[in-house]
């Protein structure tokens, strides 16, 4: 099988990615980031997802994007929103899927990987650029430009096959696929024990998902 590295946050898109590229085949290495986000549930999660769904090795880097502030995810002196923003709301967190992108290619470079995927949603989403396909299609020419393998010849592949999905449909996907999503934790502001808050934009979008899907929602709630 060929390997993939698969960036795994511990939520709902990102355990349905890394189920379908278990499905097509690939060895799937499994990659989360603890960046100082605002509670540890999601990692948990991500452990949980990753040894259910098979993969051969999960990882987690420490990288501080809390040093650079600016998002209520990484910032605890800022709320996060609970009624739906117009534009791009302050759960943005600054460069969170390019440095992520770039820590999956540079383990995706060093295992012999030419496959990263990532569970970003273009459709369902809450307005943050770096979910959208111009980003995936321009991360996929850097990944040639700027990796010894790429200069070499390699070709590298950002899957995104989430991409323009709609929460529903994912949910549809995974469900197939086998993922529990009683296991995953998508809230902002989760409690330890991987509560969700019931409220913010990830929570509104996850619910919805699982009501237009016509399934029950396992989420646990606070």
């Amino acid at each position: 099988m060929k390997a993939a590295v698969v960036l795994l946050s511990g939520g709902l898109d990102s355990a349905t990615s890394l189920a379908m590229a278990r499905a097509r085949g690939f060895d799937v290495f499994a990659l989360s980031v603890n960046y100082g986000q605002r509670h540890g549930a999601e990692l948990l999660a991500a452990s949980r997802v990753a040894k259910a769904l098979g993969a051969r090795e999960h990882r987690v880097m420490q990288v501080d994007l809390a040093g650079i502030g600016g998002s209520a995810l990484t910032d605890s002196s800022l709320a996060i929103p609970e009624t739906p923003s117009t534009g791009i709301p302050i759960t943005y967190v600054p460069a969170r899927n390019t440095m992520m992108l770039a820590l999956a290619l540079g383990w995706a470079e060093v295992i012999g990987a030419r496959d990263i995927f990532i569970g970003v949603n273009a459709v369902d989403y809450s307005g943050y650029p770096d979910c959208r396909p111009e980003f995936i299609a321009a991360f996929e020419n850097l990944a040639r430009l700027a990796t010894k393998a790429g200069v070499e010849g390699e070709r590298f592949e950002i899957h995104a096959p989430l991409l323009e999905m709609s929460k529903a449909d994912i949910v549809r996907t995974g469900l197939g696929l086998g993922v529990d999503y009683s296991m995953t934790v998508s809230c902002y502001q989760a409690s330890d024990e991987g509560l969700a808050c019931g409220r913010c934009d990830s929570c509104r979008l996850r619910a919805a998902g699982f009501a237009a899907a016509g399934v029950a929602d396992p989420t646990r709630y606070a």
